[in-house]
């Protein structure tokens, strides 16, 4: 932007009253961009009046702002490695091509006994770690360095649990792979996330729309696998894998349930002076270009209905304002509310934390998975 007193290109001139300003990161004329953000595609204000309809149309266009092509026709290629037995389940490493661009290695836990078992596909957060990936949510049997720092993550926000290895105690198959950047797909460092966004846009990519089509994928493995009852699949995460939970279950029929654990807002009351997302960096792993011309964030996640979702949140949570929030819980009701499948959808804020998914968060969505698979 020309700072105060400097010529425009081709123009005179400003004086400084005229000249633009920022509210922290944001352009004096940011109410004017909010204002035109009105969400036409939104099931109630779209024309679309068929639901069905109106899900092949939001989902398309979620689809094309992803700037990523579908990868059905990659073989997966799985190769199985690093078994072990715990008491309940058992372990080991599963390495698949979730794009024709690269190999990417998971963990897969799968209860003792004779399935097919319920399954989670587990998504890991952001939270500016990147050493560790899956080992925040699966304890890293294979890795005595990893584990230190996973331990410490767990400790930090799981109250002491491996979130993934709880699930698997209770009966379910899980999946955790890594997202581009973090565990064996990094460690990439914190101010190199926007030049890498950056990178992949210039190559016609992008990087949250690469995130969103692997998760994707790796809902289609996870069900596909023989242990697994492929009806009874679930997409569970918390902070970024939040988002990543909803947006699967939106772009993927393999999905039948999600649970999303601080991650859920509306955008325009998320763009505020001082919010994390306006920094950039990290906000690129979730960021698709123009989409918001066209839905809200909550908007996004209403694909899915009226399949069942669980939105929990932290009413002192920094990154996610209650108002944002409040509007987020509403239009989803809305949504569900007009299929008569209310019921379906449970959200709730835990007033006294922060940001964290608690033992106490845990063994509620643990329950609720019970009951809706």
């Amino acid at each position: 932007m020309p700072g105060e007193g400097a010529a425009p290109p081709g123009g005179a001139a400003v004086s400084g009253t005229e000249a633009a300003v920022v509210d922290g990161p944001l352009p004096d004329f940011h109410p004017a961009l909010k204002a035109a953000l009105t969400f036409p595609l939104a099931w109630g204000r779209s024309p679309i009046r068929d639901f069905r309809a109106w899900r092949r149309t939001a989902r398309a266009t979620v689809e094309e702002h992803l700037l990523v092509e579908r990868q059905d026709g990659t073989p997966y290629a799985p190769e199985f490695t690093g078994r072990s037995r715990t008491l309940d389940h058992t372990r080991e490493l599963v390495t698949v091509s979730l794009t024709r661009y690269e190999r990417v290695r998971g963990a897969l836990l799968t209860p003792h006994g004779h399935g097919p078992f319920p399954a989670v596909l587990l998504l890991h957060d952001h939270g500016a770690r990147f050493d560790i990936g899956k080992e925040k949510l699966v304890r890293p049997w294979y890795d005595d360095t990893r584990l230190v720092s996973a331990r410490a993550w767990a400790d930090t926000y799981f109250s002491g649990r491996f979130v993934g290895d709880e699930l698997a105690r209770r009966g379910y198959v899980v999946l955790c792979l890594d997202a581009l950047g973090w565990g064996d797909r990094g460690p990439v460092a914190y101010e190199q996330q926007q030049a890498l966004a950056s990178n992949l846009y210039h190559l016609g990519s992008s990087l949250a729309g690469l995130m969103g089509r692997e998760d994707e994928r790796a809902a289609a493995f996870l069900a596909g696998l023989d242990r697994v009852d492929a009806g009874r699949v679930a997409a569970v995460g918390f902070s970024m894998g939040a988002y990543r939970a909803w947006q699967t279950a939106a772009l993927s029929d393999h999905i039948a349930a999600a649970a999303s654990v601080c991650w859920m807002t509306g955008l325009k009351e998320m763009m505020v002076p001082g919010n994390n997302t306006l920094r950039g960096q990290s906000a690129y792993y979730m960021l698709h270009p123009g989409l918001a011309r066209h839905l809200d964030i909550p908007d996004v996640a209403s694909i899915a209905a009226p399949r069942p979702m669980l939105f929990f949140h932290g009413g002192l949570d920094p990154l996610f304002p209650a108002a944002g929030v409040r509007v987020a819980y509403d239009k989803l009701r809305a949504v569900w509310r007009s299929h008569h499948a209310e019921e379906r959808i449970r959200v709730k804020t835990w007033p006294e934390l922060g940001h964290v998914f608690t033992h106490a968060m845990q063994d509620e969505v643990v329950s609720w998975l019970d009951d809706v698979l």
